[in-house]
């Protein structure tokens, strides 16, 4: 199969002079995680610059330089990446997966010449994980055993640093040995906003280190057990919405699976 396949034709994209919110907005909108980032040039032409995401959005509004810069002052191009790399459309799906891989990335813009014709994102290969060998293989085989969590009542920047830091997508929530709950960049992303648009400049720097795990992570996170197949897990994180899942034992919280080992496994299968 190949990129064109299974991408997402006619990406929503944003203007790199837009503000963050606006991101955001159109984000949550359309029920993604990343945008590619446009300029109109001299000639007319709207060319691709950068893409931003939800995690990019997290790192830079808890960091010290942004500090005290309220949301409209965030213009897309002050924390899109630029020149993104980018698919083709007749690129195998063993390549782009590789490629997402090796550069630690959600998604690709996908193009044909200047035009951006699509985005194809670690979601759009879950969509491929039917069938065997995916209901032949648990996830115990693929889950990731060595998990990183982080307590409840820590705060929330200790839990932005950890994500940028280990380059993660999602902490667990745990306490006493329980799972309580999820906390991941988008909820940070969100609750940093939240925080900005309500809380005075001068309180900013002293509240925002008050503000703990709890107050922002989702509870009740749903889970699998090791023995659920890859095709069953990726159809939860489909028909969810979810980046990641927490897989449970007997005696407790074993590992996490993600879209990141789905796109592992189909890079082996595609070999």
């Amino acid at each position: 199969m190949h990129v064109k396949d299974i991408m997402a034709k006619g990406a929503v994209v944003v203007d790199k002079d837009q503000n963050i919110h606006d991101a955001l907005k159109l984000m949550k909108k359309n029920k993604v995680s990343r945008l590619p980032v446009i300029n109109t040039n001299q000639d007319h032409q709207k060319e691709l610059v950068g893409i931003i995401t939800e995690k990019d959005i997290s790192i830079r509004l808890g960091s010290s330089k942004y500090g005290n810069l309220a949301p409209s002052h965030f213009h897309v191009s002050t924390v899109m990446t630029a020149q993104p790399l980018i698919a083709d459309g007749n690129q195998t799906l063993g390549d782009a997966a590789q490629l997402m891989l090796e550069n630690g990335i959600g998604g690709l813009t996908v193009t044909d010449g200047m035009e951006i014709i699509g985005m194809i994102t670690k979601t759009d290969f879950l969509h491929t994980c039917q069938g065997r060998p995916f209901t032949d293989i648990t996830v115990k085989e693929r889950m990731q055993s060595d998990v990183t969590t982080i307590g409840p009542q820590d705060r929330l920047v200790h839990a932005r640093r950890i994500i940028i830091d280990e380059g993660i997508g999602r902490l667990p929530v745990m306490e006493d040995g329980q799972l309580q709950g999820m906390i991941t960049a988008k909820d940070i992303a969100m609750a940093m906003m939240s925080f900005r648009k309500v809380v005075p400049d001068k309180y900013k720097p002293a509240r925002i280190r008050n503000l703990l795990v709890e107050d922002v992570m989702i509870q009740n996170v749903k889970t699998i057990t090791e023995e659920t197949t890859m095709a069953e897990a990726a159809q939860i994180l489909l028909d969810e919405n979810f980046s990641g899942l927490p897989v449970m034992n007997e005696e407790g919280m074993s590992g996490i699976i993600t879209k990141t080992d789905f796109l592992k496994l189909v890079v082996e299968l595609e070999k």
